[in-house]
């Protein structure tokens, strides 16, 4: 009886880690920068729900820039022109107005996350340098000298290694790689936690979001294409008390929020159409290591607050694969001159992270955990007045969640005609 050869060792100049938006934004960049790539992704493929699915207008125009946004345009979504929050007397006022930006697209797209990533990742097939290995698990790391070499990797093959000159951790908030290397986080307490479902609905909601509160209960609803997508906000720990209320309740307290769509309450099936999201907010005190790089929700794991997440992981892919480019492709990823080009990443990025979980922490403070302890969903009053007094003020809040500090622009030699 022969024993199975082990699979060989695959070698790459580098190896990403995840196939997410970060993962494959930067596999696409580094690819056309004719640099070697290799993303690895546990999964058969993106089918998986309620991931961000928010496209903010700084993502758009990168896609946009890369030749791709016509094909995007051709992917069913909605869009999010708005947000409306009702005053003291119940009287809607908008406090947040992507169409006052000067931007080529003002607006939040809609769109499910599994389509990004296909089209992202048939992008990048179109480059010779590009591969895409999907069921390979990573579920460590080598070493060699000090200095990460690459990874291990458990595949339908069985266990193997992928050597690369660096590697990018793009593996989200359980990133195997952070842990892997021991990387220190600093956490910030968040006293809630979400919980996704859809709500079908014949209806036509708009292109606001839908902020909703009573008595404690607490939701946000997105206005899909057929559905509202609807996050439910509540007490950090308390996905066990929600589920043995029993699914009748559930419902009740759905139609409750969204009596526009209390006909689609029936969609929910059973809690298995509920998920629950554990939400965290920490950053890493070092994103880089010899060899190893952690950027997106690998080095800052955020708030679902303002859908902000994909945005700024595309960002830091971005300004990865811009600073990263010239030195892999002259096999320079090693020494100093990796080191450097690794802390810039950080300190570029390190910036608009702090900026945006700074804002997420107040909003956390000064709106969710007061509606979750009973107080209504709204504004206070002097804002309200202020905006109603000036409306184009209404294009701050939408500056800082849909463009955000320190927007980054694809590469010269990333983009491609429309």
């Amino acid at each position: 009886m022969t024993t199975p050869a082990e699979p060989p060792t695959v070698r790459t100049t580098c190896a990403i880690v995840g196939g997410g938006p970060a993962g494959l934004v930067l596999g696409l960049l580094l690819a056309r920068a004719g640099v070697a790539v290799t993303v690895l992704e546990k999964h058969a493929d993106f089918l998986r729900d309620f991931r961000g699915d928010t496209v903010h207008p700084t993502t758009l125009a990168l896609l946009d820039d890369l030749g791709l946004v016509d094909r995007f345009e051709a992917i069913p979504h909605s869009r999010v022109t708005h947000v409306d929050l009702p005053d003291p007397e119940g009287r809607p006022v908008r406090m947040v107005d992507f169409t006052r930006l000067p931007v080529r697209h003002p607006y939040i797209a809609m769109v499910p996350q599994w389509d990004l990533l296909d089209l992202l990742a048939d992008a990048a097939a179109a480059e010779p340098t590009f591969s895409l290995r999907a069921e390979h698990e990573v579920t460590g790391v080598t070493w060699e000298k000090g200095r990460v070499s690459g990874v291990v990797v458990e595949s339908p093959e069985g266990t193997g290694q992928v050597a690369a000159d660096l590697t990018i951790a793009c593996d989200g908030r359980w990133s195997v790689i952070r842990r892997a290397v021991g990387f220190p986080a600093r956490e910030r307490a968040v006293g809630f936690d979400v919980w996704w479902y859809r709500l079908p609905t014949d209806r036509r909601v708009g292109e606001s979001l839908l902020p909703r509160s009573n008595r404690g209960r607490v939701a946000i609803g997105i206005p899909r294409d057929g559905y509202i997508q609807v996050a439910q906000l509540g007490p950090k720990g308390a996905d066990d008390a929600v589920r043995a209320r029993g699914l009748d309740a559930f419902r009740a307290d759905a139609a409750q929020l969204f009596p526009e769509a209390a006909a689609g309450v029936t969609g929910i099936g059973s809690m298995a159409d509920v998920k629950h999201l554990d939400v965290r907010l920490d950053r890493l005190r070092r994103w880089h290591a010899p060899g190893v790089l952690c950027i997106g929700d690998a080095a800052h794991a955020m708030s679902p607050v303002g859908g902000v997440g994909i945005n700024l992981a595309v960002q830091d892919a971005v300004a990865a694969a811009r600073i990263l480019a010239p030195l892999l492709r002259s096999g320079g990823a090693s020494g100093r001159a990796e080191a450097r080009a690794l802390a810039r990443i950080q300190r570029r990025r390190m910036v608009p992270t702090v900026v945006i979980q700074g804002m997420q922490r107040i909003l956390h403070a000064a709106l969710i955990m007061p509606a979750i302890r009973g107080r209504d969903l709204r504004p206070p009053s002097w804002v309200v007045k202020v905006v109603r007094r000036v409306p184009w003020l209404s294009a701050f809040p939408a500056l800082a969640v849909g463009v955000g500090p320190r927007p980054e622009r694809a590469p010269r030699w990333a983009r491609r005609p429309s």
